[in-house]
């Protein structure tokens, strides 16, 4: 053998032996996990509990670094961009999988961009009512919308929000005409059915817990599979003859692709071990969260079929493609 070829050999043999040294000692300085929204929503928190427990398991620093703005897009363009060694994560919720229909050139691509790590929490969406509504369940507000068609209204935080696209979803199973308000935000939207400037909306359940214990709103579904834990009281749209109405939020991570498949291990059983652990279990509970898990190949399926999904509401609905 020529020694060029002994000499490149042994390079890369020293090149891979440094490299998975470096895997192993993983993590080797602070890790960032960005957040595609404003501090204090549910996604924060998620952000926040793993990283927490994170910085006490590892001994590194994890800092969540909030990158709002551009309909969700600015975190994950981040991100997509970064070096693929496990020290920059993002977070994502559905919005990720809906950003694909809704806008015609991101920065990145929802796919390839981006190494599944572990599906967290699922969240569903509760549909609520200004008290006003003389309805109690679904089959009511089904009755009432088709005797009074156009003329009822529901608020969501705006085009190609999840909250409209549970809507749109319900108004597609039921075959009802409600028209659609949309409002910059979900506080504005919350406060437009609070006032009875529309009579129905959608929030999860942490949004809508307040003003249900005080009558400001009436529940009528909540849009999970299952009967939420933090309101078990109130029964699923499926319960309520609209199986086909079944939708909710989830919360991901994600990290660049490309990504060791050592270190994407590594982050999967340990965020998982976080999300299982009591106190964090309660907390999200509190806050209308179940748990997701699962490896990251069901992650990258999970994804690739919210995209379709969500996609063909997103087309139904009418969201502009900006």
């Amino acid at each position: 053998m020529k020694p060029g070829i002994v000499i490149a050999i042994a390079i890369a043999a020293f090149t891979a032996a440094a490299s998975q040294a470096q895997i192993l000692r993983y993590p080797t300085k602070p890790i960032r996990i960005v957040v595609p929204s404003s501090p204090g929503g549910g996604l924060d928190l998620v952000a926040r509990t793993v990283g927490q427990q994170l910085t006490y398991a590892w001994g590194q620093i994890v800092i969540v670094d909030n990158r709002a703005g551009a309909g969700g897009t600015i975190g994950p363009e981040f991100v997509a961009k970064s070096a693929p060694d496990g020290h920059t994560l993002l977070i994502a919720s559905a919005t990720f999988a809906v950003n694909p229909s809704v806008y015609a050139n991101l920065p990145y691509d929802s796919v390839r961009d981006f190494a599944p790590v572990i599906l967290a929490t699922s969240q569903p969406q509760v549909l609520v009512i200004h008290p006003s509504l003389p309805v109690r369940s679904i089959k009511e507000l089904v009755v009432l919308a088709k005797s009074r068609p156009g003329q009822l209204n529901y608020s969501s935080p705006g085009a190609g929000t999840l909250s409209q696209l549970t809507f749109e979803l319900f108004k597609s199973v039921a075959g009802v005409k409600i028209e659609h308000v949309p409002y910059k935000g979900a506080g504005l939207s919350m406060v437009a059915t609070l006032s009875g400037e529309t009579q129905v909306s959608t929030g999860s359940t942490v949004s809508v817990q307040s003003h249900l214990n005080s009558g400001k709103l009436r529940a009528l579904a909540t849009t999970g599979p299952l009967r939420s834990r933090a309101m078990p009281e109130i029964p699923t749209m499926a319960e309520q003859g609209q199986p086909g109405a079944t939708i909710t939020g989830w919360y991901a991570f994600l990290a660049p692709a490309h990504t060791p498949r050592a270190i994407i291990d590594k982050l999967n059983a340990e965020t998982a071990r976080i999300l299982q652990l009591p106190d964090t279990r309660e907390q999200l509970a509190r806050e209308g969260s179940e748990l997701a898990l699962g490896t990251p190949e069901q992650l990258g399926k999970h994804i690739a079929t919210e995209i379709q999904r969500l996609g063909r509401i997103v087309k139904a609905s009418g969201a502009a493609t900006q």
